[in-house]
């Protein structure tokens, strides 16, 4: 009898055994991962507040973002440079149909340029920048500092340093540590447009450190270099809109493990490591992820898109990554990179946008027009009904022999620009105006330049006192006799460069 049941109990057994054989055990890990995964509130990452205590609402918003997107999507990004801050960005809009969520842009000059071209160039950047947030984006900012107090070229970035002649840069009272604060006091002007036009910035200096190929790379006491500029942009600067992306690249036979030159978590926000050469080793991945212990982490730079499918099964922490400038094309075909964009786990701009629409308490960019009204007459006098009225981003333009727009005189007419202007610092500013021909210029209703006749390449400077944050009225008016004409209205502190004054610093009335 027992013989009996042990025969029907195996050949009952041995048809489920079969069955069960045939199942795809080893291939769960290709199983396709949906990007929109609905993780329950009490299942949500723990919040990870700024390292910054004064950050701004915009940044720990954006900081809250990242953190919790960690296991359901990642944002796509790109990169482009100081000269050129959308072409590649555009380049991906035209070839796929819709935009990265993440533009990175460079801040640094590598090109022996004058000063006045790099003051041009990163003020592009800047107003790119904002109008990037503003049109539902996040911005990241790389900074290829060139060694303090040498030219702008790429050989003084990507140049070797003596341990010795380092510690010199990180020694307070140093001509070389002075340096080092005045090139960060240069970089903050423009981090300043961007922290006053309330934009976050995922903000990553001194990348790859671990690597010995940039002057600050492979150094022992790396975290004082960190240290000088957190404490130098956050509590001189006041740049509360910083998120501190802290980036080496992926060890490999060129650099070195991550931890060694991590600065601690009380002065990083964001982990993140570059990857090229398709080489997404897991141990990368794993290693970066342990070391940021709850913070989130990114692809900081790669040639090669990574699959997105891979990552959504093994490195599903990854929140964003950014393809670097004239890789995406170089390295990765038509099909790649529209897969990748048009991929369920890749994050686009107009998803990002509408899940921070359907987040309840998640401040949404708000689309906040900068420039000056301008009221433009087909005189020289300012009277009358003006020919026309439009908003200029800010006063810079030289028309030469024409007029300023269609049915306006290329001679004797006038304009009168009005609005607000807020300055990022409590200090004596001064106001330098550069016309052909007539300029006057009031700052919260006191003319400080008066200078209405006749004129070519003249400069005229008036200066006043400014309080940081305050709102002021602005008034311009010039008019233009015979010849060329041309307009460009700069401003300069102790803290601030002279530069032209941006859009982010002007608000229509």
């Amino acid at each position: 009898m027992n013989t009996y049941r042990k025969y029907r109990l195996f050949i009952t057994i041995i048809p489920i055994i079969f069955i069960l054989s045939l199942l795809p055990w080893s291939e769960v890990r290709s199983l396709a991962v949906e990007r929109s995964i609905d993780i329950p509130a009490e299942a949500k990452a723990e919040a990870v507040p700024p390292v910054n205590p004064a950050a701004s609402k915009e940044a720990a918003s954006l900081l809250n973002y990242l953190v919790n997107l960690g296991g359901k999507g990642m944002i796509s990004g790109q990169h482009d440079y100081l000269e050129s801050p959308d072409e590649y960005n555009n380049k991906l809009k035209n070839a796929t149909g819709d935009y990265a969520v993440l533009h990175g842009y460079e801040l640094g000059a590598i090109n022996n340029q004058s000063e006045r071209t790099i003051a041009r160039q990163r003020q592009g950047v800047v107003d790119s920048a904002i109008e990037w947030y503003e049109d539902g984006g996040i911005v990241a900012m790389t900074f290829h500092q060139n060694l303090p107090g040498t030219t702008p070229e790429w050989a003084n970035v990507h140049t070797s340093l003596s341990q010795e002649a380092f510690d010199a840069y990180v020694t307070p009272g140093t001509p070389q540590y002075k340096s080092l604060l005045a090139s960060l006091d240069e970089i903050a002007v423009y981090l300043g447009e961007l922290r006053d036009a309330g934009v976050p910035v995922l903000w990553r200096p001194y990348h790859e450190m671990n690597g010995n190929w940039f002057w600050w790379g492979q150094k022992d006491n790396f975290s004082k270099l960190w240290d000088i500029t957190y404490d130098r942009l956050v509590n001189k600067h006041k740049l509360n809109n910083l998120l501190w992306v802290w980036n080496p690249n992926a060890p490999n036979e060129w650099a070195d493990p991550y931890s060694a030159y991590y600065p601690g978590a009380d002065k990083v926000d964001i982990l993140a490591a570059d990857i090229y050469n398709n080489d997404y080793k897991q141990s990368y991945y794993s290693d970066l992820l342990n070391l940021a212990d709850g913070k989130p982490i990114g692809i900081g730079e790669s040639g090669e898109l990574p699959d997105p499918v891979t990552l959504s099964q093994t490195q599903r922490k990854w929140v964003y990554t950014m393809t670097w400038g004239k890789m995406l094309t170089e390295k990765n075909d038509l099909q790649k990179i529209r897969s990748f964009m048009t991929d369920k786990y890749t994050v686009s701009r107009k998803e990002y946008i509408e899940s921070l629409s359907a987040t309840p308490n998640t401040p949404v960019p708000v689309i906040a027009k900068k420039g000056l009204t301008g009221e433009y007459f087909n005189n020289a006098e300012l009277s009358g009904t003006p020919a026309l009225i439009r908003n200029d981003k800010k006063i810079d333009f030289n028309w030469h022999g024409n007029g300023p727009a269609a049915g306006l005189n290329k001679d004797t007419f006038s304009v009168r620009w009005t609005g607000k202007i807020k300055a990022g610092y409590s200090e004596m500013y001064t106001f330098t105006a550069s016309s052909d021909d007539g300029i006057r210029v009031w700052i919260g209703g006191q003319l400080i330049i008066d200078s209405w006749k006749k004129q070519s390449g003249v400069s005229r400077e008036g200066s006043m006192q400014l309080s940081a944050g305050v709102s002021y009225d602005i008034k311009v008016e010039y008019y233009e006799n015979r010849g060329d004409a041309s307009i460009r209205l700069m401003w300069e502190s102790p803290s601030q460069k002279s530069a032209v004054i941006s859009p982010s610093a002007l608000s229509f009335p």
